[in-house]
């Protein structure tokens, strides 16, 4: 028995159910296909899933870091 099928794998749905302009949930970072059947994907798809939003997480959360490190317009950069 593979080791993934001991373990129900969560819906990562969040109730925020909105695409953005690139057509992944603004909540859960699924894409469309993602979403459509969830509970009939097989279990390795699913863990597949899972790992590609952890992925997306990582990069939208590096991206906010960057943009909240990065001087506000009006703000100057004291280099000295």
């Amino acid at each position: 028995m593979d080791q993934l099928e001991l373990f129900d794998l969560p819906n990562p749905c969040i109730g925020v159910c909105q695409s953005n302009s690139r057509g992944y949930c603004m909540g859960c970072l699924r894409s469309r296909d993602e979403r459509f059947n969830w509970h009939q994907k097989p279990v390795e798809e699913r863990a597949r899933i899972l790992k590609l939003l952890t992925q997306r997480r990582a990069r939208i959360n590096s991206k906010a870091k960057k943009d909240s490190d990065a001087p506000q317009s009006g703000e100057s950069l004291d280099l000295f």
